[in-house]
């Protein structure tokens, strides 16, 4: 198979033929139709992340056919269109018994444990536990862009902030997982507000749904502006973004007893934020975490999705061959790209 390939974190990957994968005998081997491209990815190519070993395969975002089975699967066969979070579990461990594989004791991610989806193939194992059938009329571009960010902010904001219909939501950072957010938030009667340093980005945010945005680079106080435009601050703030300023501008700007979710992922120099505690204590604020969403709650994000509440397929910016996603994985630090990029192995 053609996969992008690196040897050494940092260095540019190139395009290299490696043996096509094999299915364990709980697991499939999937053939990669469309597959999207993440920070997470760059974070991966950089070396933050301890569990990737060279050399490595990255990718993590994917939909496809089944390509082979192993004996043990039963729900799944060759020719199934799937799709599979990116954050998947053991299905034996207590977490995944208890329904959160997102968080599995023994949690495996493509691109990451294991070489994953930049790749004209990729493995998965666990198969009755992690893949989730595609309906027929969702696109692979589609369901390769919901694998990790759309997922991931469908569960940031309505299972771990609980949104409710006319609360205000404010999102720092317009990349992949905010402009989820923005149109998650305003599909479920959310007033959002969309804070970001680009004004095509929050123009984008206002296209699905954000009610205000806020240039941050025109404020003195983000958390301020926040707190006058909805009256005394967010119901609900997620970070989208990933970084100690956003961090703290997103608890900063909540009201009393609101819910601050950290999405964006605080890796290397960023990993450990200073946040305001006294705020948390004195106003009883609630921080969540936000990691994958479990197989399971698929269901109610896609039929969401058929019923017309949720357009995905809107925030995809751009589609590119194999050939081309090295260098787009280089440049995934500029902060450049307005919407989702989507890999086509096949080109």
């Amino acid at each position: 198979m053609r996969a992008v390939y690196f040897e050494n974190f940092g260095v540019l990957p190139d395009i290299r033929t490696l043996p096509d994968p094999t299915p364990t005998p709980s697991g499939v081997v999937v053939a990669v139709k469309a597959t999207g491209l993440c920070r997470s990815d760059w974070h991966g190519w950089m070396g933050h992340d301890a569990d990737i070993r060279l050399p490595h395969v990255p990718g993590h975002e994917l939909a496809g056919t089944i390509a082979a089975v192993g004996r043990d699967v039963r729900r799944f066969r060759v020719g199934d269109r799937v799709t599979v979070p990116f954050v998947s579990g053991c299905g034996h461990c207590r977490e995944c018994r208890s329904g959160n594989s997102q968080v599995c004791e023994e949690q495996f991610q493509p691109g990451f444990t294991h070489w994953g989806s930049f790749a004209e193939y990729v493995a998965i194992d666990y198969a009755d536990q992690n893949l989730v059938a595609l309906p027929p009329e969702i696109s692979y571009d589609t369901a390769a862009s919901l694998g990790c960010r759309f997922a991931t902010s469908f569960r940031a904001v309505v299972d771990q902030g609980r949104l409710k219909g006319g609360e205000w939501l404010a999102v720092h950072g317009c990349g992949g997982v905010g402009l989820s957010a923005i149109m998650i938030g305003a599909a479920l009667g959310a007033n959002v507000i969309a804070i970001d340093i680009a004004e095509e980005k929050l123009a984008l945010a206002r296209e699905l749904g954000a009610a205000v945005t806020i240039d941050s680079r025109t404020v003195a106080d983000v958390a301020e502006a926040v707190r006058e435009i909805s009256g005394g601050g967010a119901h609900v703030s997620v970070d989208a973004l990933g970084h100690p300023q956003t961090c703290c501008n997103s608890i900063s700007n909540l009201r009393r007893r609101g819910r601050h979710v950290q999405v964006g992922l605080m890796l290397a120099d960023h990993a450990t934020p200073q946040i305001p505690m006294g705020r948390v204590i004195a106003h009883e604020l609630e921080i969540y975490g936000s990691h994958g969403m479990q197989s399971w709650r698929y269901d109610a994000m896609l039929d969401m999705i058929k019923a017309g509440k949720l357009a995905p397929e809107k925030l995809i910016g751009r589609r590119i061959g194999l050939s081309d996603a090295p260098q787009a994985l280089a440049n995934m630090d500029r902060f450049t790209e307005s919407g989702i990029t989507i890999i086509d192995p096949t080109a």
